[in-house]
């Protein structure tokens, strides 16, 4: 009929030739100049594998006028700055406040407060200084409502100081301990009295003596060898490391009659703390070890199972100071040691 509508007919789409890539290059010489400009200009800026200079088209077509000098064009910036004028305001500031001014709102009286009669001790209360309040306070145990200063001050009828109730507290003056006196041992003395097998010297103390070269310790680690007097050797902060204690080792596995061994805050290794611990089990007459506070202070698993096993083997040792980072290991060493401190006291009164 006439009022049928005619529907077009969509012309069919032509095949998209494929494009050989190895003819690429004779694919951009059949381009014309504007057809490579459009190329090149089309590029993906989000793409984050090109550089940032391909990511977009150059649109500088203006040839370079020189090198780049970054304090030339900071300077150029700068005076351009300057030079330009403000822009002018539309409209001139003017303070202007908006809105309406906030006021606390006024809470109604309570019944009790209006019900409330002035009575003698109102005139009295409201005529009392602040330090009589305070005192008042102190009496009746309002302890929220004062510092502790003040709170004793009041209990004991002392003067407050920068007191009251808008006081600031103040803690007492810390007692002045005076330092500890340098440790004045003699080095080079102690060295010779143990070479000599001095019976007096049966506690050598070089805490602290941090001028010990580390020849002196090697010397003092090689006398142990021979020495039979010495039952405590403190050597803690001494700045001894794994060079000095591989030849404590060495001495230790050798002596008899030492102790006691203090070696703590050093620069002693994981692996330098077993080597003296299993000298130590060769003879088995040292009672305690002191090894805490090392750089690096963190052991490790392996080091601190070794040290479980090696203090499994001793029946002697009875304290131990050492950091332990896995409670495995802590609580199977303090089981042996509680057991050999249990030996000892059944051998001392006399059990088996």
């Amino acid at each position: 009929t006439a009022d049928t509508m005619e529907v077009p007919q969509l012309k069919p789409v032509q095949d998209v030739p494929e494009i050989d890539l190895d003819d690429i290059d004779k694919l951009l010489e059949s381009l014309s100049p504007e057809e490579l400009e459009e190329l090149n200009g089309d590029f993906d800026p989000d793409n984050s594998l090109l550089p940032p200079s391909q990511r977009m088209k150059n649109q500088t077509s203006k040839a370079p006028t020189g090198p780049y000098h970054r304090k030339k064009l900071l300077d150029f910036l700068e005076k351009k700055a300057k030079e330009e004028k403000d822009w002018e305001q539309n409209k001139p500031f003017v303070k202007e406040i908006r809105g309406k001014i906030w006021k606390p709102k006024v809470e109604p009286k309570s019944k009790e407060e209006e019900e409330h009669l002035e009575t003698e001790w109102d005139d009295i209360l409201t005529a009392a200084s602040e330090e009589e309040l305070v005192d008042l306070a102190a009496v009746l145990g309002f302890h929220g409502m004062l510092n502790q200063t003040q709170y004793y001050a009041g209990l004991d009828n002392m003067k407050i100081e920068a007191g009251g109730f808008q006081g600031v507290a103040k803690a007492q003056e810390l007692i002045k301990v005076p330092d500890e006196p340098p440790n004045k041992t003699d080095v080079e003395e102690s060295i010779k009295r143990l070479k000599d097998n001095d019976s007096k010297l049966t506690h050598l103390n070089l805490n602290n003596i941090k001028n010990i070269s580390v020849e002196r310790l090697i010397e003092v680690c090689e006398t142990l060898k021979t020495n039979t007097t010495l039952e405590t050797l403190e050597m803690a902060s001494v700045n001894m490391t794994d060079k000095v204690a591989k030849k404590l080792a060495e001495a230790l596995s050798e002596n008899k009659t030492l102790k006691v061994l203090n070696v703590e805050s050093n620069f002693v290794s994981g692996e330098a703390i077993v080597e003296i611990m299993k000298a130590i089990n060769k003879n088995q007459t040292l009672q305690e070890l002191r090894v805490a506070n090392q750089k690096p202070e963190v052991l490790g698993n392996k080091v601190e199972m070794t040290l479980v096993k090696l203090i499994g083997e001793n029946s002697t040792l009875l304290r131990f100071g050492i950091a332990l980072e896995f409670p495995d290991a802590r609580v199977r060493i303090h089981e042996k040691l509680q057991e050999n401190n249990d030996n000892l006291r059944k051998k001392r009164v006399g059990k088996d």
